[in-house]
């Protein structure tokens, strides 16, 4: 068994490889299943109203239109709110934000059961996409607090799976609560809203015990393990300030960073292309609202493999713009494949594999960033890419949903999306070498998580 070397904490003494791989293995046993709890919860609150729409579409008079402007609003508003949110968490910390963030979506979350038109459908999506604003990008500058490099993109990829498990998991679960219609004069959508915005609420108190703003906090690491952990992230930072520091405003009209953003959109365009009208294009074919639960989740369960396994390979292989945007490519050909075909089967398993390639790219490419940006540039400049990104979170839904009300199928919208993802897929992979080679490869580190 490898020890550390007492006479100089920081170091090792032999088997410096294995203690390595041992205090990171504990470090993400630790940290990794509380936040990938959280941002399961976080985005099953997010689109939850698409398995809601089965009901309470019919319930409140909501047209596709109405519907896909509401379900998109959220991000409007998510949008205008995350590069605030993100630099207020640098300021008071990461910890004590993201749980405020929590508690204030939670509370938003539930009071979508209390809705009643168009109007307050509007207002509770705007209120919820503010509310959550900053938890995604914070919880990854959280990470670049406590991970070297080139554990990154597995430790993005395991984060990430709470997308997918929110799917596995979520989509057979709404369509369960569904069945709650009546229980004390509630319907059953409105039962799903509430019991699902809960969890958030009662996790927000759990961040500020369980969380440590860095190894410098963690009274579960021994003195030698938050000395050697804590040089190491500082050599990162020192390295990536000695080639450029960006100032917070710099990062956010940064070209690369803008770049970056324009590629996320596109993947954030077909994520919740797939996600808002899955449930209703499988309702096409004829299922119960049980049955599309527990189909909807069938992408999830592929997800969930593949983003694991595609983050470690972007660790082993220490390449990101080409795993990035060979996941996007691909899932862009899925999707427009999943438009074009007209078997039920086949467009469910076009659809599984769009999915999982949309998750897979961002295990990759949310290692990016903190190649060049470090401190409040990193808060600023993750936030800034999250939100320009999430624009296509308004903009998918709102133009499949427009264009689903005058053809009556959703294929157009998705196709277009799909078709989009795969232009920009090939730009990312053409610049991103280029931007790659000016901003060299991972040093070699030892070890797996």
């Amino acid at each position: 068994m490898s020890i550390l070397n007492s006479e100089n904490p920081g170091t090792w003494a032999i088997g410096a490889a294995d203690s390595e791989k041992l205090t990171m293995r504990r470090i993400a046993m630790r940290i990794v299943p509380f936040l990938l709890a959280c941002y399961f919860i976080a985005f099953l609150d997010r689109v939850n109203v698409s398995f809601a729409a089965l009901q309470m579409n019919r319930d409140l008079g909501l047209t596709p239109a109405v519907y896909g402007f509401g379900a998109g609003l959220f991000f409007l508003t998510y949008c205008v709110f995350e590069v605030p949110s993100n630099l207020l968490l640098y300021r008071f910390g990461a910890t004590r934000w993201i749980a405020r963030i929590m508690f204030t979506w939670g509370l938003c979350a539930a009071a979508m059961a209390f809705i009643v038109g168009p109007t307050s459908f509007y207002a509770m999506r705007l209120l919820l996409g503010a509310a959550e604003a900053g938890f995604f990008p914070g919880v990854l500058f959280f990470l670049t607090l406590w991970f070297p490099a080139a554990y990154r993109g597995r430790i993005i990829g395991l984060f990430m799976t709470g997308v997918a498990i929110s799917g596995l998991i979520g989509s057979p679960l709404s369509g369960a609560l569904l069945s709650l219609d009546g229980l004390a004069g509630l319907r059953g959508w409105q039962w799903l809203f509430i019991l699902e915005g809960a969890p958030a609420i009662i996790l927000a108190p759990l961040c500020l015990w369980w969380l440590h703003d860095g190894p410098a906090h963690a009274h579960w690491l021994s003195a030698q393990e938050r000395s050697w952990l804590a040089g190491v992230l500082e050599k990162e930072r020192s390295a990536s300030e000695a080639a450029r520091q960006h100032t917070v405003l710099q990062a956010l009209v940064n070209p690369r960073v803008l770049f970056l953003a324009a590629t996320y959109f596109t993947n954030v365009c077909m994520v919740n292309g797939i996600l808002f009208f899955l449930p209703l294009i499988l309702k096409g074919f004829g299922l119960s609202n049980l049955e599309t639960g527990f189909v909807a989740a069938v992408p999830s369960l592929a997800g969930l493999a593949a983003v694991i396994w595609w983050g470690r390979r972007s660790d082993m292989r220490k390449e990101r713009y080409g795993h990035a945007a060979f996941a996007n490519f691909l899932a862009g050909s899925a999707l427009l494949a999943s438009v074009l075909l007209s078997d039920p089967t086949l467009r469910i398993v076009a659809l599984t594999v769009a999915f999982a390639a949309t998750l897979s790219f961002t295990a990759p490419f949310w290692t990016i960033p903190p190649t060049f940006l470090t401190g409040a540039a990193a808060a600023g400049g993750y936030a800034a890419i999250s939100s320009l990104g999430v624009i296509g979170g308004f903009v998918a839904p709102t133009i499949i949903g427009y264009l689903g009300r005058f053809t009556g199928d959703f294929r157009g919208g998705l196709g277009g999306v799909a078709v989009l993802a795969m232009v920009m897929a090939v730009a990312f992979y053409v610049i991103g070498r280029r931007l790659a080679g000016e901003s060299g490869t991972l040093a070699r580190q030892p070890g797996v998580v």
